[in-house]
Parts: C-alpha cells; structure tokens; sequence
C-alpha cells in the first residue's frame, strides 16, 4: 500500500543512488561505456527504498537510522549484481565464456571486482551518511503524514 514514508525513502534512495553513481563512475576503467548506469541505479534505489526502507517505518530514530543503512546494504547489493549481469552479457557477446557455468562464474568475479572499486572512503562515507539521512527521512514522514 503506498505512505508516504515509502514515497520519502524511495525518493531519498533514488537520489543517494545518483549521488553513489557520480562518485563512482571516476573510479571504474577509463574508457568505459556506462549508458544506462545512473538510471539503472536509480530505479534500483526507488525499489529498494519502496519495499526494503518504506516498510520498515516507525519504530524510532534508531531503527531508522539501521533501517537507512540496511537499505544502502541492499541498493549496494542488488546494483553490484546487476551492473555484474549486465557486463557478463556484454563479454558473453564477445565470446569470453566458454559455457553458461562459466559465465554464471564471470557474474561473482565482475562483481567481486566491481564491489573492490567501491572501497574508496568518499563513496563509503556518502553511501553510511546518505542511508542515515535516508531512514531518519523515511522516520520522520511516518510520523508526520500517517
């Protein structure tokens, strides 16, 4: 059912998500081809932010702020394995797998070595005061538009 606390934190997300994506894409391989990067990470923050963050409401400011970041945990997650997918489709077009076990393979190290270009201390620090902000948001509009 949509509430407002699932509209802020899907919101909250989707921004925080276009923020992450900013910061990392000077990070990533120069050359790089990133198409549909941001906007793919932004609906990814809009789902997560509607059914992981928005649900959880209301349950105090603690909560909230572990709400937040359990909903960057998952945004981090889900975009890693589906920026994962996306590239193993690219390279399996190029004939770089030898079988469908091996591309299901290619899926954990391109997203292994994606999540090591993560671990930059701007982007980990955007992402952990970005999920607080996020749940403390997400509180705040449960308690004022219930």
């Amino acid at each position: 059912m949509p509430t407002s606390s699932r509209l802020v934190a899907a919101v909250c997300l989707a921004i925080l998500a276009y923020i992450l994506s900013r910061q990392i894409m000077p990070q990533m391989p120069e050359g790089m081809n990133f198409g549909n990067f941001i906007y793919v990470n932004m609906v990814l923050g809009i789902l997560v932010g509607w059914k992981v963050v928005g649900s959880r409401a209301g349950r105090g400011a603690t909560s909230a702020i572990n709400n937040g970041l359990t909903g960057v945990a998952a945004l981090v997650f889900w975009g890693l394995f589906v920026q994962a997918c996306y590239e193993m489709v690219d390279q399996a077009m190029h004939d770089r797998f030898d079988g469908p076990f091996e591309a299901l393979l290619g899926i954990l190290e391109i997203g292994a070595e994606f999540g090591l270009i993560l671990l930059v201390p701007t982007i980990i620090l955007t992402a952990l005061v970005g999920g607080a902000l996020s749940g403390l948001a997400t509180e705040f509009a449960w308690r004022r538009w219930r």
